[in-house]
């Protein structure tokens, strides 16, 4: 049994069976520490999003078990998830006005969180006045006032444009290290993958497995030239490689 004393999060032999009889995981096993940015990348419908929902006790496995402390996770969804009638700086103090911290000092949580995404500048602007990359930003930011030890990402820049996700990419890599929190991160894209992490997982169809390990071995900061590069160019392509087997099981 590998060691898990420090580890910030642990998955042992996650098994996942809806009611409806679709086994969507099976004998998931693996830890994250802080200071760890894994990502996991795999078809649809191998239980990516599910494993998420699992680690943040939105869902509880039909086998295996999950050790984290829950009030330490921080969750990024897919979608921002902003209320339209909050300014920015509204929107960022929400976390912290649910944890009844004090309106002084969720204000100044607020406004160091917007500043660590970029925003400053922004605070009394609407979300339907902000551009895709600016409401996850401020997504961001919301979850960042609690400095979570662990943060969660369920595909949280699937939606806006290839350059918006990539100043986005460059940006949680920049918290990531900036904040040294254990990120577990969802994704559909390899390049993404390989860019942010230090250490990515390939998922099988379903039901989902872990069938892949890789570590990148690129130093932080990384600049988005590290893209071009034939290092990442065959890191990327082992990833692909063993993502297409895996589709095919």
């Amino acid at each position: 049994m590998p060691d898990t004393s420090t580890s910030t999060l642990s998955f042992r032999e996650i098994g996942m069976t809806f009611p409806d009889g679709t086994e969507t995981l099976s004998g998931i096993t693996f830890d994250i520490s802080k200071g760890e940015f894994i990502t996991v990348v795999g078809p649809s419908g191998c239980g990516k999003s599910t494993l998420l929902k699992i680690a943040s006790g939105l869902l509880h496995p039909t086998d295996g078990s999950v050790t984290v402390d829950k009030d330490s996770l921080g969750y990024v969804f897919q979608d921002p998830t902003l209320l339209p009638w909050r300014t920015v700086i509204g929107n960022v103090e929400l976390l912290c006005e649910l944890h009844n911290i004090p309106k002084e000092e969720r204000r100044e949580k607020a406004l160091q969180a917007i500043d660590l995404v970029g925003l400053s500048g922004f605070e009394h602007h609407y979300p339907k006045t902000l551009s895709g990359g600016m409401k996850m930003r401020t997504s961001l930011a919301r979850t960042l006032t609690l400095r979570p030890p662990v943060f969660l990402f369920d595909e949280p820049f699937g939606a806006v444009d290839e350059i918006t996700r990539e100043h986005l990419n460059e940006r949680t890599q920049q918290l990531f290290q900036s904040e040294g929190f254990a990120g577990l991160f969802i994704t559909h894209s390899i390049a993404e993958a390989v860019f942010m992490s230090t250490k990515v997982l390939v998922m099988s169809a379903r039901p989902g497995k872990i069938i892949g390990a890789f570590d990148i071995p690129f130093p932080y900061p990384r600049l988005p030239e590290i893209r071009f590069s034939p290092e990442f160019a065959k890191i990327s392509g082992e990833i692909s490689k063993t993502l297409r087997g895996g589709a095919d099981e």
